[in-house]
């Protein structure tokens, strides 16, 4: 089987190029409807060099991959539509439509013409070369992936690295802190006592107050309050 013949026997083939349009107008100019669509069957025929009689023929004998590919008969309130859109004078009930993809469907199904045949050539040249162009991936597209991969492993390093400091460091000297403070406080508590028992022993009334008022004054110091400060005789 011929290159050219895999185009005119397998549909899968045909579905493969049916978006490369372009090639139409390699070959010849397609005269299009004004509404810069749609193609009616007397300008298919022209295109091609065929007879109406050739696309109707071509149209029954394919219609449903043509109409996979955009052929429609329009009728009724389309079709007035259309007339009144595209200046159409014909009295006709319906008029047979085809797109850009439809006629280029009709040159990969159409044999008995020479402008398929070129459109169905200029179709095999765009495939081929379509293969053999090299794939080139942008190099930004690689260089992204990447960055984001080290700054995830340089985040995962600088975390263990802080859990590392606080561990071995900043969780010693807390605890060392915290138990310090905890043995003033006892300490603390130790001479609000003796105070107490030295007052209930030796002290008269009054002294007994300013001792009372010393010891609140230990007492808010131990809690870190300031306002027991103003009560202490000069």
């Amino acid at each position: 089987m011929s290159v050219e013949a895999v185009l005119l026997e397998s549909p899968t083939m045909r579905a493969r190029v049916a978006e490369r349009v372009e090639v139409l107008d390699r070959v010849r100019a397609l005269m299009l409807l004004p509404d810069g669509v749609h193609v009616t069957t007397e300008s298919v025929a022209a295109y091609f060099d065929v007879s109406e009689k050739a696309v109707y023929s071509l149209v029954v004998d394919h219609r449903a991959e043509l109409t996979s590919n955009g052929y429609r008969v329009a009728t009724g309130s389309r079709l007035a539509s259309l007339k009144e859109v595209c200046g159409i004078q014909s009295r006709a009930r319906s008029i047979a439509l085809f797109t850009r993809r439809t006629v280029l469907n009709v040159a990969m199904l159409l044999r008995d013409s020479d402008i398929a045949r070129q459109v169905r050539c200029h179709l095999l040249d765009a495939e081929q070369a379509g293969r053999s162009a090299p794939v080139v991936q942008p190099v930004e597209n690689l260089v992204q992936p990447l960055e984001g991969t080290i700054d995830a492993a340089v985040a995962r390093i600088a975390e263990n690295v802080v859990r590392g400091v606080v561990a071995t460091a900043v969780i010693p000297v807390l605890n060392s802190l915290v138990a310090e403070v905890g043995s003033n406080s006892r300490k603390l508590d130790a001479m609000a006592d003796r105070v107490d028992r030295l007052e209930r022993i030796v002290l008269d009334d009054d002294e007994k107050a300013v001792a009372r008022r010393r010891l609140r004054l230990l007492r808010a110091l131990d809690e870190g309050a300031e306002e027991g400060l103003e009560e202490l005789p000069v």
